[in-house]
């Protein structure tokens, strides 16, 4: 690696670990794994009821990925329709994910177009794509006011939404932080593995706090990567109206069932599983 990148990219984990409050993202990504190797093997993601923040986090302590229902629904963004968007919001800026944005999913020339919201919806509507081109991972503060996020962590970052029609994929991957996904509009289909398993996924680190891995659990080839049988894939359909918790270090690969608006929001802050180890946090002062 080249002085000046290696400089950067020491720069950026400082950054990110003061941002989070911990002494090495390095060290926390390892503490979660090694918590992760810990956690009883589960087939399923169960579906529970609202949970107020203290009920929350008690039950993200234990390190496993839930369902919550009857929250999400009563967003005012919930109650609008797809059509919305080209009556009220067709002028907004996005940047669409477009072409093979799979295969590049975690490039620094990952192609994308920066257009309007009418552009991008009429793209779509031709279907003239092999891959349908998607709006993932934006800041569209115009639609925070109709999202009421709970209050489950302490410290976390902007709303990100993710909108396109069936078909649209975010490839395998984790993020070393707690996530809240709500799924607003449409059906999605979610494929979660350990953090553990990472050893299984033939993984490459995208920065600090993300990696991504080119094992597809939707189409596996086990020729071309034998260690993935070993690793444990759950199956989550989540609906409209419900909210997931991916707890830091999940595995995660995401498709669009039908047209689709989530929103998720990461956490700032050492992950719940971890149990407020004294060992990873920064001093204060």
């Amino acid at each position: 690696m080249p002085e000046d990148a290696a400089a950067k990219k020491r720069a950026r984990e400082q950054k990110d670990a003061l941002v989070r409050g911990v002494t090495s993202i390095q060290e926390m990504r390892e503490a979660i794994r090694r918590v992760g190797r810990e956690l009883p093997a589960v087939s399923t993601v169960p579906r529970i009821g609202k949970l107020d923040a203290a009920a929350f986090r008690a039950r993200a302590a234990n390190g496993l990925p839930f369902v919550i229902t009857g929250l999400v629904q009563r967003w005012p963004l919930s109650a609008l329709t797809p059509q919305t968007l080209r009556e009220r919001f067709s002028h907004l800026q996005v940047r669409a994910r477009v072409g093979d944005y799979i295969n590049t999913a975690f490039a620094a020339d990952r192609a994308m177009q920066d257009m309007s919201m009418l552009e991008y919806l009429e793209l779509v509507a031709t279907g003239a794509q092999d891959l349908p081109p998607y709006l993932g991972n934006l800041e569209l503060p115009e639609l925070n006011s109709m999202c009421y996020w709970p209050g489950y962590f302490s410290k976390m970052g902007p709303p990100r939404f993710w909108l396109g029609p069936a078909g649209t994929v975010t490839p395998l991957h984790c993020d070393y932080d707690d996530n809240i996904f709500a799924q607003i509009w449409g059906t999605k289909r979610i494929f979660l593995a350990p953090p553990h398993h990472d050893e299984f996924l033939y993984t490459r680190e995208a920065n600090a706090i993300l990696f991504g891995s080119p094992f597809d659990p939707e189409a596996p080839d086990f020729e071309k990567f034998p260690l993935a049988r070993q690793a444990s894939m759950i199956e989550c359909i989540v609906h409209p109206g419900e909210l997931l918790y991916v707890p830091a270090g999940w595995y995660h690969q995401v498709r669009a069932l039908t047209f689709s608006l989530s929103s998720n929001r990461w956490a700032r802050a050492l992950p719940y599983a971890l149990n407020g180890e004294p060992s990873l946090l920064r001093p204060a002062g």
